[in-house]
């Protein structure tokens, strides 16, 4: 069963993202870095879930870098398709990596030992009124990421091509 980071989940609700360039940015983005490596070693494993909520490796490219990255985020599996959020903690602007698909929709994800071939599409609104509540009980810090920011939290499709 993968390893769980109970109260580590819990209080990533109660603070936005470390801004980039900033000290605890880089240090942020190492740990993303031991998470990554942690998780392919296991096979998702260890790194595999976070406060109960399954984790899955998405690879994107940089739009203005053109360099590969990968972050670990939480997913809802949706039948054969996989459901991420753009939540990126509340704070007023999306993540990198949902601009990232925007302009790259085609791409990979890891789920534990698996990589699969995905197209990335923001969820349509009926699609978003049904996964929010799945989403949100997944992961209640959610709804508490949306009440902190004005924009809608893009819902992200990832289809099996």
């Amino acid at each position: 069963m993968p390893r769980s980071f109970g109260v580590f989940g819990r209080l990533s609700s109660a603070s936005l993202p470390p801004r980039p360039g900033t000290p605890a940015f880089r240090a942020w983005t190492a740990l993303t870095a031991i998470n990554t490596w942690t998780y392919r070693a296991s096979g998702g494993r260890i790194g595999g879930s976070f406060d109960r909520a399954p984790v899955l490796l998405l690879h994107h490219v940089g739009r203005k870098s053109g360099e590969e990255r990968v972050a670990p985020l939480l997913y809802l599996p949706d039948g054969e398709d996989v459901v991420i959020v753009a939540s990126y903690g509340g704070a007023p602007r999306h993540p990198a990596w949902f601009h990232n698909l925007r302009d790259r929709p085609e791409t990979e994800i890891e789920i534990g030992r698996e990589r699969r071939a995905v197209t990335a599409q923001v969820a349509s609104p009926d699609e978003r009124a049904r996964l929010w509540p799945a989403l949100l009980e997944l992961y209640p810090a959610y709804g508490t990421y949306q009440d902190r920011t004005e924009r809608e939290i893009p819902l992200v499709v990832l289809r099996r091509r």
